[in-house]
């Protein structure tokens, strides 16, 4: 029998066409998010697998419908889903597939309810980014869009009754991760036209958004992306330090997030000034042994 399928049996998932509706959401990450399918596949216990695919394909839906068309078209479209999303939460019923599972894995985790709830009254700062004035602007993105979106699957890795400890650290691993992002995708920011790096930072390392457009390394270049690693890097090592926090069976998936982000980071700054020409990954070999080494673990 297949992982998957242990997953679906694990979760107590048996109705036929709630398998298929699982099944159409795990190959949406796989497609979409291969990384995150892998590492889920490998480290998280058969019976939470099935349900965090199915908050990561939600997610998912969400990034495109609010990254997706003109500003109008993201309103419109955000719009109809969110009310297709609150109308299901309140009746229990959903004809759409991804909504349906998400129903499902909601009666499995309730404690996920009121994190589906805050995401879908926040998620619209998405559409609405188009580049940051100072630090606070980003930080107030991160609240609003990051962090929410993250305890989307965050909260099934969390403990039941968590005291505030758990989501704190899941805020601290998100600021990191969504740092790293914005640097580390600074070429595809640019031809999107919205940097996510805040203008006041821009100004400290004398960077203007016109040089980079242009192609131009301005002398500052590499000390800013250092800069906004370092930031990175303190944030995830903080949250490393806090993954015991998790419930047992999440704290595995979670090492391994940040490790592969912290290798990541490292892969950034070597890379510094050149990532005007494109993202830094992580060594595949090191990511492969953070995968083994933390499958180790959890079978223990």
């Amino acid at each position: 029998m297949s992982v998957w399928k242990r997953g679906l049996d694990a979760a107590g998932i048996h109705e036929p066409g709630l398998r298929r509706a699982y099944s159409a959401q795990r190959k949406v990450v796989r497609r979409f998010r291969r990384s995150s399918y892998l590492a889920a596949r490998v480290l998280l216990p058969p019976a939470v697998l099935p349900h965090a695919m199915a908050a990561t394909a939600f997610m998912h839906h969400g990034d495109n419908l609010l990254d997706t068309g003109t500003t109008s078209q993201r309103a419109t479209a955000w719009a109809a889903w969110e009310g297709q999303v609150r109308t299901a939460l309140e009746t229990g019923r959903a004809d759409d597939p991804l909504i349906h599972t998400l129903l499902h894995t909601i009666g499995s985790y309730p404690r996920l309810r009121p994190v589906v709830t805050e995401y879908l009254s926040t998620a619209t700062a998405e559409s609405e980014f188009e580049g940051f004035a100072t630090e606070d602007d980003y930080q107030a993105y991160v609240d609003a869009y990051s962090h929410p979106a993250f305890m989307m699957v965050a909260t099934l890795l969390g403990p039941q009754d968590d005291d505030g400890r758990f989501r704190a650290a899941c805020r601290t691993l998100i600021d990191g991760s969504q740092r790293l992002d914005f640097v580390n995708d600074l070429a595809e920011d640019l031809r999107e036209g919205r940097l996510g790096i805040p203008e006041e930072t821009l100004k400290r390392f004398s960077v203007t958004v016109e040089e980079l457009k242009e192609g131009r390394r301005p002398a500052g270049l590499g000390e800013l992306v250092a800069h906004e690693v370092r930031l990175a890097r303190a944030a995830l090592l903080a949250a490393g330090r806090q993954s015991e926090l998790a419930a047992p069976e999440g704290r595995p998936l979670m090492r391994a997030l940040v490790d592969i982000e912290l290798r990541t980071a490292d892969a950034a700054l070597e890379r510094g000034a050149g990532l005007l020409r494109g993202p830094a990954s992580p060594p595949p070999v090191g990511t492969v042994r953070t995968l083994l080494r933390e499958r180790r673990a959890a079978r223990g």
